[in-house]
């Protein structure tokens, strides 16, 4: 029910340094392979299961051929040696899956590794957080917590189970579950509540109500799924498997009929070939099917969810990681993922006898009991002026603090002056209530710094508005790169805020969005989610509160912050561990690499196909039918070399691709048609030329040794 680590991250940089063959995992994946051999188990894989059936149907000939010399005109030394290619072609297969399904299953061993029952402090009571005492607490294993306990954790503890803050602020140390040390503020109250079991209380003290059942922790679920346990096909998965059933169905065709063909070329021209002998026509069958992307169809979605967690993204299912390579529109929020969490003190506006520098020591003494991050961009503005003195209220002097009553903050000298800064109509209504006279220009100060997406704070001494503090949000450096890179990929990118639509225009153009929702609220994010899938739109967007659960369920593709409430984590259909509200744009790419992974392999394993149905057939039927020589370009040294040397090749080709279905084809931000035309460049002609060179390649081998 909760994790606990002696080294979460050793354990996690353990995990993620295997390399791809790794020989524990690899000898893993051997021993699974062969298990897999089991018609019980391959017949899922249509594709394989046919050559399955092939093979064995081969064998049988091959035996008959020990037995009984004239049983085929082929050499048993031929047979023998197509029956271990079909077999090797069988283990390669069933390795790509299984060397996928081994590396989720060591993840999900270093996991469980990091878990362990902890005590922890059960409430006996409702106690405010402050009046708990030792005697208020009862001490039980972690596995004994039930939904809805609450359980006090303070510094130095672990959490003993997943839940929710319900009082209380501390710095939590994350690694047992992201890998990162920088320890993260979680809260009571807001969007950062959420905690998970495992997790490391560094300060101050907390109190959590559990949220989950026992085995139903977040960690028991990454188990799960990086197990692969609970992992289903995708549509898309499905529906490339019906195509390959076709093209597997169609070559089933052409090699039964091609049977009574060569038998009607035999009994014409009086020579024997081998368009008759079974184990031929099954290696040929083999050959002509998409065994190649058949043989790799699984890990690539296997990898694909493993590459996601890897990110640090955990995805509820392998639709989730595929469905983000399909979206068409992106919902981001403003703060924290475009612009920086808080807004800074970017200028000093002065009005009247004011001078900037003046204007700026006003709003630095207001602010210098202000610990809002804002606050402190005041004071660090001003010390930067020319001319600036060091600011220090004076003793004696009584600071007003923010309400939201007043919007104002300040602070009264002992000299009688009163200092104030706040908002526009805050401040000037508190200046005419003191008979003070508001200087001309204002208004117009005022309205051209919201028109360029800042807020103004107005800064008033006594009864004067001296001048105004100009607050900006401040662009995340490389921002709109990435936009353009996503705009690149074909997306939408659409930025969600609470500001007014005039601030809200002018940050959306400055960052290169495509569109903005201004003064969001839930019912509004929800709406233009449904409006755009009305409009047969793919929609993913992030959220961590409870307000973001309606839209995070809605979208195609919802990332909940793993820092959020218990309500977003539910509703989405992925976590980001890391709590990064730009991670969604990782989530689109990883989407991208596994739909173009998928689409790269499958070019190249039909294009393959094509090929060996010209390279092979001729060199099989030049005996019985003459006239194919004019076609047998390939010059192979004889027909049986024609079909093991194309056998060789197709088992061969399979563990060659395994790196790339394991890693993903090089991510490149094109569009649809550009990745297109890249797919029919690269791997297109690529697999129409490596079945005509590896052929004849391994016919000169064989050749050369005398088994030609």
């Amino acid at each position: 029910m909760t994790a606990s680590l002696d080294d979460p991250k050793a354990a996690r940089r353990a995990s993620r340094a295997r390399g791809l063959f790794d020989p524990t995992l690899t000898r893993a994946a051997a021993v699974r392979s062969l298990v897999m051999l089991r018609p019980d188990v391959l017949w899922k894989n249509p594709v394989m299961f046919v050559v399955e059936v092939g093979t064995v149907l081969s064998i049988a000939y091959t035996v008959a051929k020990a037995l009984d010399p004239s049983a085929s005109l082929a050499s048993l030394g031929y047979l023998v040696a197509l029956d271990v290619w079909l077999v090797a072609t069988l283990l390669f297969a069933n390795f790509a899956e299984a060397l996928a399904e081994a590396r989720g299953k060591a993840q999900a061993d270093a996991l469980r590794k990091t878990r362990a029952a902890t005590p922890a402090f059960r409430l006996r009571g409702a106690r405010a957080l402050d009046s708990v005492m030792p005697a208020d607490t009862e001490q039980v294993n972690s596995t004994e917590l039930r939904e809805g306990d609450v359980v006090l954790v303070v510094a130095g503890e672990l959490i003993p189970a997943d839940g929710e803050i319900v009082e209380g602020v501390a710095s939590v140390d994350e690694s047992a579950i992201t890998g990162e040390s920088a320890p993260v503020v979680r809260e009571a109250g807001g969007d950062r509540s959420g905690v998970t079991g495992g997790t490391r209380v560094l300060s101050d003290r907390l109190l959590v109500r559990v949220t989950v059942k026992p085995g139903e922790s977040f960690l028991d679920k990454m188990i799960a799924l990086v197990e692969g346990a609970k992992r289903q096909r995708t549509p898309n998965e499905i529906a490339l498997g019906i195509v390959l059933s076709a093209f597997t169905l169609v070559f089933l065709l052409v090699t039964v009929t091609l049977w009574p063909l060569a038998k009607h070329a035999e009994d014409y021209t009086g020579t024997a070939g081998l368009g008759t002998d079974v184990p031929t026509l099954v290696a040929l069958l083999v050959c002509l099917i998409p065994t190649t992307i058949g043989a790799l169809l699984a890990a690539i979605g296997i990898a694909g969810m493993d590459r996601a967690l890897r990110a640090n993204i955990v995805a509820k299912s392998g639709k989730a990681v595929e469905v983000a390579g399909d979206i068409d529109t992106l919902l981001l929020d403003k703060t924290g993922t475009i612009t920086f969490g808080n807004r800074r003190a970017a200028r000093f506006v002065p009005f009247g006898e004011f001078s900037a520098t003046e204007v700026g020591r006003l709003a630095a003494l207001a602010s210098t009991a202000d610990d809002t991050p804002e606050g402190k961009s005041i004071v660090e503005l001003y010390r930067k002026q020319p001319g600036a003195a060091r600011v220090d209220a004076p003793t004696g002097a009584a600071f007003v603090p923010f309400s939201a009553h007043t919007r104002m903050s300040g602070v009264d000298l002992p000299t009688g002056e009163r200092i104030r800064k706040g908002a526009t109509d805050a401040v000037l209504k508190y200046a005419r209530a003191a008979n003070g006279v508001i200087p001309t220009g204002v208004e117009e100060h005022v309205r051209a710094a919201a028109e360029r997406g800042a807020t103004p704070l107005l800064v008033c001494a006594g009864n004067r508005v001296a001048g105004m503090v100009v607050l900006e949000d401040v662009l995340k450096p490389g921002i709109r790169e990435r936009f353009e890179r996503l705009r690149a990929m074909g997306l939408r990118t659409v930025m969600v805020t609470g500001d007014n639509p005039l601030t809200a225009k002018f940050i959306a153009e400055a960052a290169g969005v495509d569109d903005f929702i201004a003064e969001a609220t839930p019912e509004a994010k929800l709406a233009y989610i449904r409006a755009e899938q009305a409009a047969g739109k793919l929609v993913a967007m992030m959220g961590d509160g409870t307000n973001d659960a309606p839209a995070l369920a809605q979208a195609d593709v919802g990332v909940a912050m793993n820092s959020g409430t218990q309500a977003a984590k539910e509703a989405g259909n992925m976590v980001d561990l890391d709590s990064d509200p730009t991670k969604l744009i990782e989530v689109v790419e990883v989407g991208k690499q596994l739909l173009m992974t998928r689409g790269a392999l499958t070019t190249f394993s039909i294009a393959n196909d094509v090929a060996k149905y010209f390279a092979i057939v001729p060199a099989l039927f030049a005996g019985t039918l003459p006239h194919l020589k004019a076609l047998d370009f390939m010059h192979l040294a004889s027909p049986t070399s024609a079909i093991l040397s194309a056998v060789i090749f197709n088992a061969l080709v399979i563990p060659l691709l395994i790196p790339i279905a394991l890693k993903g084809v090089t991510y490149r931000p094109v569009g649809a048609d550009a990745l297109l035309r890249r797919n029919l460049f690269v791997w297109g002609l690529g697999g129409l030329i490596a079945p005509f060179v590896g052929i004849k390649l391994i016919d000169l081998a064989l050749a050369a040794l005398g088994l030609a």
